[in-house]
């Protein structure tokens, strides 16, 4: 993505580049339709051009922030909108969401962002085909569109992953698939946390009297809010799924700890008694039973085996042994 893109609509479909360079908002804005001009403010030319473009200073404290959070807030005809999109880049997580700052104003709409962001290519990829907004209103439709569209493949791999661990968990949980749970749970945390703010700031936004917002700009941004809605209480879903996960997990665990603990208790108990016989034995004091007696060693080995068998078989009566 260009450090700085800017395109002129028509307000009929129609979309043609311009050049932004050493050109203020105004002089973008055309007659009919509007311009709309994406930045890439960590590059110095983008940040120069916001500098000199004539903006708000609310509008460009906006559109540098350093961090945000969705969110809609209108002064006067002016809208300055602040979004969410996966991050889809090479070797980047898709939680760490990339920030997509908006302002609009009739006529002009100016995006900025510091990292590269897929729904704005595939907006772009549109107008570059012949597809192309008619209205600001319809500009940020399709944009909430499109970073809806490259979060549901996101949200769609957790459920599969959830799918999947909720078919291996048996008596035995491997570290690795505790790890792959705590991992879908993390993911679908960050994610539902910036999506409810998100539908919160598009239904802000529709709701709002400005007169560049048509009736079907709004519902189409109607449209993008329910998707988003949609993809939000969805990741509350796997969210819940992975604790009911969880505790199947942990519920097996402690299973398995109570029945080892149980053969432990049980074999205590029968080591008990036969510890305490042998232990009276062989005390070293005068008058024990068979000292002087030949046979009397095997004697007290077949009423140790004796006491043993009636445990047993006392324990099984009591159903403390399988």
């Amino acid at each position: 993505m260009d450090e700085m893109t800017a395109f002129v609509m028509d307000g009929a479909g129609g979309a043609e580049r311009a050049a932004a360079e050493g050109r203020t908002m105004r002089d973008l804005a055309p007659a009919t339709g509007f311009a709309w001009i994406n930045v890439d403010f960590s590059s110095a030319a983008g940040l120069a051009w916001l500098d000199r473009a004539g903006l708000d200073p609310i509008a460009r404290e906006a559109l540098t922030a350093e961090e945000t959070r969705p969110r809609c807030t209108v002064h006067g005809e002016m809208a300055l909108i602040n979004l969410r999109g996966v991050n889809l880049n090479p070797g980047a997580e898709p939680e760490d969401m990339v920030s997509l700052r908006l302002c609009v104003m009739p006529g002009r709409v100016v995006s900025s962002h510091r990292r590269p962001l897929s729904a704005l290519d595939d907006v772009m990829e549109g107008l570059r085909n012949g597809h192309g907004p008619t209205t600001p209103g319809d500009l940020i439709a399709r944009i909430a569109l499109r970073l809806a569209d490259r979060a549901e493949p996101v949200v769609a791999r957790l459920n599969e992953r959830l799918d999947d661990l909720e078919d291996q968990v048996t008596t035995e949980a491997p570290p690795e698939l505790r790890s792959e749970l705590a991992d879908i749970r993390r993911v679908s945390s960050v994610l539902r946390r910036y999506m409810f703010p998100q539908r919160d700031a598009l239904s802000t936004l529709e709701i709002e009297e400005l007169g560049w917002l048509g009736q079907r700009d709004r519902s189409r941004i109607r449209e993008a809010t329910e998707r988003v809605t949609r993809l939000a209480e969805e990741l509350e879903a796997i969210r819940d799924r992975a604790q009911v996960v969880r505790d199947q997990i942990v519920d097996f665990r402690a299973e398995a700890m109570n029945r080892q603990m149980l053969v432990l208790s049980v074999v205590a108990a029968i080591f008990l008694p036969l510890g305490l016989l042998t232990g009276l034995l062989g005390i070293n004091v005068g008058g024990i039973p068979g000292a002087d007696t030949p046979w009397a060693f095997w004697a007290v080995c077949g009423l140790l085996v004796v006491v043993c068998l009636f445990q047993i078989w006392l324990f099984r009566r009591l159903k403390l042994l399988g």
